[in-house]
């Protein structure tokens, strides 16, 4: 928990002068969806408490709205924890990606597009693969999915998959060799990039349709595996 802990505390500039449950949760969401909080993990109300300097109650109105969002799950007489996810979440978390992901691209307007953030993250990744660094590679993945929803314009689909990408994270954390699972997907982010570069709207929603639903069979395949061995 020390370790996770490690930086927490700067996130304290973030909740103001006004912290609230939902600053707080914003904080421990970005947290999960960056990796720092493994499934399965503790989440101690002091440690944390203590860290971002908020009270026992507001905290546990974060925790509760991340319960909602099925990031988090409170056992009896145990505390809070990051949920584990099953087989079948993880295909319902694909099933949502795919209807939003392709929707936003079919969707979009005339270009040019606002593309700077999408190749700013595909440079990120593979920076990241070039230092061998596949926990960053796989992070850099999912903000390339989030600017992707971000073109949309909307604050609600923004909100909506926030939480999606945040579980998709918690799918990653069952895979035993991040490497074999992201770096395939760095040239599809770039081919996709391309496409709407070109611009070519129909492409990229085909390359997103056919990445999407290799990234759920190998992902589900992998799941299986490792769940099983448990």
């Amino acid at each position: 928990m020390a370790e996770q802990l490690t930086g927490l505390a700067d996130d304290r500039a973030l909740l103001g002068r006004t912290s609230t449950a939902e600053r707080v949760s914003d904080i421990l969401r970005g947290r999960i969806a960056e990796g720092f909080f493994p499934p399965g993990t503790r989440l101690s109300e002091d440690s944390i408490g203590g860290a971002l300097g908020v009270s026992r109650n507001t905290l546990r109105e974060a925790f509760r709205l991340l319960t909602h969002e099925r990031l988090l799950v409170h056992e009896l007489n145990r505390g809070v924890f990051v949920r584990v996810l099953t087989v079948e979440d993880v295909e319902d978390i694909y099933r949502t990606r795919r209807l939003v992901e392709c929707a936003v691209v079919r969707g979009l307007g005339e270009p040019p597009y606002g593309l700077d953030a999408l190749a700013e993250v595909v440079g990120q990744g593979q920076r990241a693969a070039r230092e061998g660094d596949w926990k960053g590679v796989g992070t850099a993945n999912i903000h390339f999915h989030r600017e992707l929803v971000t073109l949309a314009g909307s604050a609600r689909t923004d909100e909506l998959m926030r939480s999606v990408f945040a579980e998709l994270r918690l799918a990653f954390h069952v895979v035993d060799d991040p490497r074999a699972l992201h770096e395939p997907y760095l040239a599809r982010n770039r081919q996709i990039l391309q496409a709407l570069q070109a611009p070519d709207r129909p492409e990229a929603e085909k390359l997103l349709e056919v990445y999407l639903d290799d990234s759920l069979e190998r992902v589900v395949e992998v799941y299986r595996r490792r769940v099983g061995e448990e």
